[in-house]
């Protein structure tokens, strides 16, 4: 499904004497199969921008287009939009609620007219997909599994229903660095076995680095910059007047380089940079 968005602006509690411009004229384009990341400081806009794309929150004006169709008109019926458009909050796990985990990723897709046996069938592969073992923990309640566990089900209850674009606010967050690459090594084979195109808010730059086809900056309601990793994290002074910083390979690389080493700036991840300092280390010995 391709999103296209359109000078997107919405205001919080109008005309009150609390009234705030949370967006103002947001335009972009994000690709079937495209992985999209959304950076910006605390307040810049970027959840409620996430909430408009899937119909929790209407717009002041402007369109968000989904494969054409105009998800702000009147008639759209929503619940076939969010059958395509799966949403993870911050904290997902907050949200589990069935005595076991089988019933609670099971509740999505029995919500959407499925048969027991489809919806049975999905879940086994949702669990399987996030990671963890079906007949381990089917039968156990969610309550009791560890932090990174009660994630996982909770992912696993949103692309069981297959969304055809995922999004995924802060799905790191409060995660001990172990839980952190593992959640992030989930995402990335959910996005390489179902093929969608995935969203990721984070306020962690090497993670968007690493996984994102482009990058949408965020500040103070607007969008700042938009591009492919390589090109926003060129703008580190821009980076930097918003509140943000740089991966923290290239942030390495260009200490390297104040140091009067000969180093590429461009270098986006941490394996980026071992073979980077290997190339260094070598030089001349070959």
């Amino acid at each position: 499904m391709q999103i296209e968005v359109k000078n997107l602006t919405h205001i919080y509690s109008e005309g009150m004497p609390y009234e705030t411009v949370a967006l103002t004229d947001i335009s972009f384009e994000i690709d079937k199969g495209e992985f999209v990341g959304i950076i910006g400081h605390t307040g810049s806009g970027k959840s409620t921008l996430i909430q408009h794309l899937n119909g929790l929150i209407k717009p002041k004006s402007g369109s968000i287009l989904i494969d054409g169709v105009d998800i702000t008109g009147k008639d759209v019926k929503m619940r076939d939009i969010r059958r395509q458009i799966g949403l993870v909050f911050q904290y997902p796990e907050y949200q589990l609620f069935e005595e076991t985990v089988h019933k609670d990723v099971a509740f999505g897709p029995l919500n959407l007219g499925l048969t027991q046996e489809e919806a049975d069938n999905r879940v086994v592969e949702a669990i399987r997909l996030v990671g963890l073992s079906y007949d381990e923990i089917a039968d156990r309640s969610p309550f009791e599994l560890s932090g990174g566990q009660k994630r996982r089900v909770a992912i696993a209850g949103v692309i069981a229903m297959k969304p055809q674009i995922l999004i995924l606010d802060e799905p790191t967050a409060g995660l001990d660095p172990k839980a952190h690459g593992d959640i992030l090594q989930m995402i990335e084979r959910i996005h390489e076995v179902q093929q969608n195109s995935i969203i990721l808010v984070s306020h962690n730059m090497g993670d968007i680095a690493k996984l994102a086809d482009k990058v949408l900056v965020m500040d103070r309601g607007k969008l700042a910059l938009t591009g492919t990793p390589a090109e926003v994290f060129r703008q580190s002074d821009l980076l930097e007047s918003l509140g943000l910083g740089l991966p923290p390979a290239t942030f390495m690389m260009r200490v390297l380089e104040s140091k009067g080493i000969q180093v590429s700036t461009d270098i986006l991840t941490i394996e980026g940079a071992e073979e980077e300092l290997y190339r260094i280390l070598t030089r001349g010995k070959n």
